[in-house]
């Protein structure tokens, strides 16, 4: 008989892979449907404004349980955002349009981040 620790391990594992599975889906969807680099421009914004709510909602909040958590955050997030697809793109731009490719992504995923921080906080607020 399996312990409830391992029973939460393949859980957690599922929720990854099924949020994994969907992120990278809507990863090759946003592709498709945007031209390079702003289709993952699009996506690390978006993904970063997620993560950061999910993340603050966990501190102020505590309204989304653990697997929810798991298979957003970790699992769709992880597969929706790309740094590697970023840095190669990045790497194939001329050496202005990379300058200005870097600091979009990390000025827009951070300020992405705040927003996401600012709604959290929101609801919060809201909640009280």
């Amino acid at each position: 008989m399996a312990d409830e620790g391992s029973l939460a391990t393949v859980e957690s594992l599922a929720l990854v892979a099924l949020g994994g599975f969907v992120g990278a889906n809507a990863r090759y969807a946003v592709g498709l449907a945007v031209p390079v680099p702003w289709a993952t421009l699009a996506v690390n914004v978006a993904g970063s404004a997620l993560l950061g709510f999910v993340l603050y909602e966990e501190a102020y909040l505590g309204a989304f349980s653990r697997q929810f958590r798991v298979a957003l955050g970790t699992g769709f997030l992880s597969s929706l955002t790309t740094y590697s697809t970023f840095a190669v793109e990045t790497a194939a731009l001329s050496p202005a349009l990379a300058l200005a490719n870097v600091l979009g992504n990390y000025a827009l995923g951070f300020a992405a981040v705040a927003l996401g921080r600012w709604a959290a906080l929101s609801l919060a607020g809201a909640a009280r």
